[in-house]
């Protein structure tokens, strides 16, 4: 276990209810006094924004939305929308890692140049602002997983309440139901980017074509979707549930696809994985 995460791991708060655990978030965001949310419209952000809005009021509460090729324009849009109804300010912040080799050539590290980019712009917001913190919405559940992000966080003094009070996925989903928030069932939604295999470099033509063929498919009602980009194929991942809708509307999918310059459109039969990028990343991580 690498020592970021062995940190992190340490300062965990180990409660026995969903109350508490909320209670000690609230008292992490009090303690901080006032924060700028790394906001993706995304379920942990959401309800972390939510919260410190009601812990901390909206004077004292920015949300901060990274704005790049690798952000679909339905997220962008769902952003506005959800900070409005919380009252939150949005303030949407320009990233740079597009113009990064190092996040260009796709490693399997990726998502720590990223975030290095995007939390060095967070900081100078808060700087700005004279705020306490930059808070994350990582929670306890992304211990477990590969998360290159989250180092980067760490190592620029970005803080994750929810992680802290150990809230795990299922716990927010329910805190956030709680609030009537309607991410609550929201499907886990990561960048762009994350469709491309390591060692393939990323362009904005490519997250460009990925994005108009997710779009295609949300449009036949499909909610939880990936279409993994492979070159000339293109890899369609839905939950195993969905696979026969799917089927149903295949022959429009595959033209769709094809007009966006895919000569192969596939249907993943193991249906969607989050991360399934990382199944053959072994000797890739250095």
């Amino acid at each position: 276990m690498p020592p970021w995460l062995q940190e992190q791991e340490a300062g965990l708060v180990i409660n026995k209810s969903l109350t508490d655990k909320v209670e000690a978030a609230k008292t992490i965001l009090l303690e901080l006094g006032s924060v700028v949310v790394a906001f993706s419209a995304g379920v942990d952000s959401t309800y972390l924004l939510a919260l410190a809005v009601e812990t901390l009021g909206p004077d004292r509460v920015v949300a901060a939305m990274g704005i790049s090729p690798s952000l679909a324009q339905r997220e962008r849009a769902q952003g506005h929308a959800l900070a409005n109804r919380l009252g939150a300010t949005l303030r949407e912040i320009e990233t740079g890692e597009m113009e990064d080799p190092a996040y260009a050539a796709n490693p399997a590290n990726r998502c720590f140049f990223c975030k290095q980019d995007l939390f060095g712009r967070l900081n100078a917001l808060k700087a700005e602002l004279g705020f306490g913190a930059v808070v994350s919405g990582a929670n306890a559940d992304d211990l477990g997983d590969f998360r290159p992000g989250m180092q980067a966080g760490l190592e620029m003094g970005v803080r994750s309440p929810l992680l802290e009070a150990n809230l795990t996925k299922e716990e927010i989903r329910q805190a956030s139901k709680d609030l009537d928030l309607p991410t609550w069932d929201k499907p886990a939604m990561a960048c762009l980017a994350s469709r491309i295999p390591y060692g393939e470099a990323i362009t904005p033509q490519l997250l460009a074509r990925v994005e108009r063929s997710e779009s295609a498919l949300k449009d036949l009602g499909l909610r939880q979707v990936r279409v993994r980009d492979h070159g000339l194929v293109a890899r369609i991942e839905v939950p195993v549930g969905d696979l026969e809708q799917v089927l149903q509307h295949r022959e429009a999918i595959t033209a769709r696809l094809k007009n966006l310059g895919y000569r192969y459109v596939t249907l993943d039969l193991q249906g969607f994985r989050s991360g399934s990028m990382n199944e053959g990343m072994q000797g890739l991580e250095s």
